[in-house]
């Protein structure tokens, strides 16, 4: 059933075009399929499997939405509710509106309060720089301190549009994390390894690996200059301690059977093997598209080093639930009209079928985003698993 898929990431491999890469499928019973390939760095013997740990970026805002819904549940946070109460820099938030002939951007103060909806659903106006030209150009000229630095004040950026006019995938869901945290008194790690890591079994998923999860962490890799692939350096900033900021947004390390495990939940109707997550009318919720008629999960690449244009669906009008993108049509190669799915920077995959109960997962770790090779091979995957390979 999976020989084709095989076939095709044995051949990436082959030539080069990725480092390696585990890749599973579950249901709502467990991991029905798992398979690993390559090497976790370029040009070193250790090979990848199960145990690997990739930085899963992206992946994490599925994670800690459903963290902030189940505040949600509980009444201690409001979906539509102002949050500069919580979060006192949004009682000042601007909108970008261009640049003056000098090059200093031009700002006004946004009409409207941001809400927890609309982070989570990338409509609060916030935005990444790297899927968004004047946002990059409005860092340079502030001299901006990056996000990967973990500081707060990383994260006060201005808006690209009003609160809810628009979508634009961004750090929304990083002021969300926030938010929790001053909502529970707790620390974002904390939180979600006493109410998502623990009870879901997750044992190998954190924001601070230990050192020994550490050394079976997978290299993020790039093109070099006359082709094939290499190894970026560890992040200055790991091993660093706890940063003023949790990237509720991109911050985690996990493995892809951690991960099977959160989608099963999803699958499952917020509980797994005895232990409960959300609620079913919650995970029905998050499910829903919230974003309208506005066109949600896809952008154009503002930094070619390190995205591609990202559209999975181009002939769908997608949208976004309150923790991933949802497809409202059924997919070419097998995953069912509203399937919840969604992607990390460094070419992570996944989709939850509710509906057929069945998820996958295909982990890599290379630049830029959206590699034609790695999209591929998702395609292999979903194709082999609906048994259409």
């Amino acid at each position: 059933m999976y020989s084709t898929f095989e076939a095709d990431l044995a051949a990436a491999v082959a030539d080069g075009r990725i480092a390696g890469a585990v890749a599973l499928v579950a249901d709502r019973d467990g991991v029905i399929y798992e398979t690993a390939a390559g090497v976790r760095a370029a040009g070193q013997p250790t090979p990848m499997d199960a145990d690997t740990l990739f930085g899963l970026a992206s992946m994490t805002k599925a994670i800690a939405s459903v963290a902030v819904l189940r505040e949600v549940e509980r009444g201690v946070l409001d979906l539509d509710a102002d949050l500069a109460g919580l979060i006192p820099e949004f009682a000042a938030l601007q909108v970008l509106e261009g640049f003056g002939e000098d090059g200093a951007p031009r700002l006004r103060p946004a009409r409207g309060a941001v809400t927890l909806r609309q982070l989570l659903t990338h409509t609060s106006g916030f935005a990444y720089d790297f899927a968004s030209p004047d946002l990059g150009r409005w860092s340079q000229a502030t001299s901006a301190p990056n996000l990967m630095s973990g500081q707060r004040a990383a994260h006060l950026v201005p808006l690209l549009f009003d609160p809810g006019e628009q979508w634009a995938y961004g750090i929304g869901i990083d002021w969300a994390g926030v938010a929790l945290e001053a909502a529970t008194g707790q620390r974002l790690n904390t939180y979600l390894d006493q109410h998502i890591f623990q009870p879901l079994g997750m044992t190998d998923t954190g924001f601070q690996p230990t050192p020994a999860q550490a050394a079976r962490r997978a290299s993020v890799h790039m093109a070099g200059p006359e082709g094939g692939l290499f190894p970026l350096p560890a992040s200055p900033l790991d091993g660093q301690g706890e940063p003023e900021v949790f990237s509720a947004g991109g911050g985690l390390v996990g493995t892809a059977r951690d991960y099977a495990r959160f989608l099963r939940m999803l699958l499952n109707g917020g509980s797994l093997e005895g232990a409960s997550v959300l609620k079913p009318e919650t995970i029905d919720l998050l499910s829903q598209i919230h974003t309208g008629e506005l066109r949600a999960g896809a952008f154009k690449a503002a930094s070619p080093g390190v995205t591609h244009d990202f559209d999975l669906f181009p002939d769908q009008r997608t949208g976004w639930g309150l923790a991933t993108m949802v497809s409202p049509q059924a997919g070419p190669d097998g995953r069912s009209a509203g399937t919840l799915g969604w992607a990390g920077i460094f070419n992570t995959y996944y989709w939850a079928d509710r509906d057929r109960g069945l998820a996958g997962i295909l982990m890599t770790q290379q630049l830029p985003f959206a590699d034609p090779g790695v999209l591929a091979l998702l395609s292999s995957l979903e194709r082999s698993a609906y048994g259409k390979a």
